[in-house]
């Protein structure tokens, strides 16, 4: 490439405020021409702009780009942007979900273009909420919690601890975990559940057989997973095969004692089959996602003494918010570069574009 390479990032004001570190936007410019497309809207502009004047204005700015990283506010890249874009070498969605929402896959594949996304910028934060979670639910402590608060003394006939699963269950180390799902998050959480020595099994259709050496894991069906482990933990994304993913049958199938962790998405959960299940009184739901959200306020799993609660805030942190870009301003750098991207995007539902 002859000169300076020139990238365009299309955000709305607030988002680059919230999200583009002004050392990060230096990094760049360090080697390359970067050009703004300030968008209306918030930080967390829901959906995306789909008016003509929007896409036209996209079109316009991403005529001499050889990157294009779009992020709230950005109209879809489409055929017609790429088409007027003939430099055009690389596309990074920062807060896309990996479900492609703003990027024609298939347009830009035809055309030879590297497209990425680094909504992983918040995997550290939840694999470790994750983590979290899974220790709190081994302890009971989100039903001692409850008691406490009540005004309740508790253990004055230290024996009733015995009985308690805080005490039966209460150690991470060398128990059986299970992953339903093994990717960002899940390979974080990995590296964190290292020094508890567990067993893990995990359940990924579209992982790769190498990944069970790499990190000396199982990778096993659904059921196993279920029916295998002393802590179930649910990462997977919400698509059309994975709604509903885990109902009365699959939760029927966790053993007496087992704590079920979920930090990915409500809807993967049948809500009122996981009521069900834990109104048996023999499992522990630590839940920081449920199905509708926000959680009715009378619904039972307010109240169920053997459920913990956190409102949505697995991959909500201060730090995790510049982590976006940095991620991008690396990815955008390897490809124009001629290295391979870290966080290619592929369509996550069957036929998405």
């Amino acid at each position: 490439m002859e000169g300076r390479p020139r990238i365009g990032i299309v955000v709305t004001e607030p988002g680059r405020r919230r999200y583009f570190a002004d050392q990060t936007v230096e990094r760049l410019r360090a080697w390359a021409e970067l050009d703004w497309l300030i968008r209306p809207g918030a930080d967390r502009e829901p959906g995306v702009p789909d008016d003509p004047a929007a896409r036209a204005e996209l079109a316009r700015f991403a005529v001499d780009l050889d990157a294009l990283i779009v992020s709230y506010g950005s109209p879809r890249v489409d055929q017609t942007v790429l088409a007027g874009a003939p430099r055009l070498r690389f596309i990074g969605d920062t807060h896309g979900d990996r479900f492609a929402a703003r990027v024609d896959l298939a347009a830009a594949a035809a055309r030879g273009v590297v497209v990425s996304d680094t909504t992983n910028g918040s995997s550290d934060p939840v694999a470790e909420w994750a983590l979290a979670l899974a220790l709190i639910g081994l302890r009971n402590a989100g039903s001692h919690f409850r008691r406490l608060i009540q005004g309740e003394l508790l253990w004055p006939d230290r024996n009733v601890l015995l009985s308690d699963p805080g005490y039966l269950n209460g150690e991470l180390t060398g128990k059986t975990v299970g992953l339903i799902a093994l990717g960002n998050v899940g390979r974080r959480l990995l590296e964190l559940l290292a020094p508890f020595q567990v067993k893990v099994l995990a359940h990924d259709p579209g992982a790769p057989d190498v990944l069970a050496n790499v990190y000396d894991l199982d990778l096993t069906s659904l059921d196993q997973v279920l029916a295998g482990s002393d802590v179930v933990i649910c990462l997977v994304p919400l698509t059309q095969a994975t709604r509903g993913l885990i109902g009365a049958e699959q939760l029927a199938q966790l053993r007496p004692g087992t704590v079920f962790v979920n930090v990915s998405r409500g809807a993967v959960v049948d809500t009122e089959a996981l009521i069900a299940r834990l109104l048996r009184g023999d499992l522990i739901a630590c839940l920081d996602v449920v199905e509708p959200e926000p959680l009715a306020v009378d619904s039972p799993l307010r109240q169920l003494p053997n459920v913990f609660l956190s409102p949505h805030i697995a991959g909500v942190t201060d730090a995790a918010e510049f982590r976006f870009f940095e991620l991008m301003a690396d990815e955008v750098e390897r490809v124009l570069s001629g290295r391979r991207p870290r966080y290619r995007l592929t369509p996550r539902e069957s036929g998405g574009g």
